[in-house]
Formats: C-alpha cells, sequence, structure tokens
C-alpha cells in the first residue's frame, strides 16, 4: 500500500513556475514507478510525466516536454516525487494527481494502482 499526498498547487501567472510535491508513504516506496497526470474541466485525464523506481527513467507528454521535470527522493523514510513546472500558460491549468505503479513507468492512467486527492494548478492570461 502507498498513501499520496500532493501539494504545491495554486494560482500563478502564465510564462511563471510552480513546483509540486507528492509525499509517499509505504514501505516499498521505492519499488514503485511515479506518475503525474492532470485533468481539466471536462476533459479526460491526461498523462503529464513518470518517473522509473530508480529515478534512472523519464517520460513526458509532448506538451510539456522542455518545460516540466520530474523527479524522485528514495533516501528518505517518506518517499518524494516532484514536478518542476516552468513557462506555464493556461493550457496548464488542471487538477494534477500523483500516481504509483510497481516498477516501470508508463503514460497510461489505467495503469498505476495508487491516487493521490489532486492539487489545482490555475495558470491566468
Amino acid at each position: 500500500q502507498v498513501q499520496l499526498v500532493e501539494s504545491g498547487g495554486g494560482l500563478v501567472q502564465a510564462g511563471g513556475s510552480l513546483r509540486l510535491s507528492c509525499a509517499a508513504s509505504g514501505r516499498l516506496f521505492r519499488t514503485y514507478a511515479m506518475g503525474w497526470f492532470r485533468q481539466a474541466p471536462g476533459k479526460e485525464r491526461e498523462f503529464v510525466a513518470a518517473i522509473n523506481w530508480s529515478g534512472d527513467r523519464t517520460l513526458y507528454a509532448d506538451s510539456v516536454k522542455g518545460r516540466f521535470t520530474i523527479s524522485r527522493d528514495n533516501a528518505q523514510i517518506t518517499g518524494y516525487v516532484y514536478l518542476q513546472m516552468n513557462s506555464l500558460n493556461p493550457e496548464d491549468t488542471a487538477v494534477y494527481y500523483c500516481a504509483a505503479k510497481q516498477w516501470v513507468a508508463t503514460m497510461r492512467p489505467g495503469e498505476y494502482d495508487y491516487w493521490g486527492q489532486g492539487t489545482q494548478i490555475t495558470v491566468s492570461s
């Protein structure tokens, strides 16, 4: 079992930056790949970024490549995964979710077993 809690959301102007954090409790955190997904009103949940259990492989949606960076910290008792978001634009407005699955990062939300409650990001123009 992995419990996930996101933080760091808020309101930001276009062109600005935010850093999301996801605290992951559970002794098996180090065996889990972690992903970030987002869902805008009236739209389906979509993949943003993911990172392998070891941190040596990352995946990004085309829409965020070069702007967002995913990273993880396996060294602490409570594991963390981060999403650094730069050059934000209004199309990035959504609820952002942290998710976990074993071992290998993928882009499909249906393959993730555990989800956080989500954090709202609003980018004003």
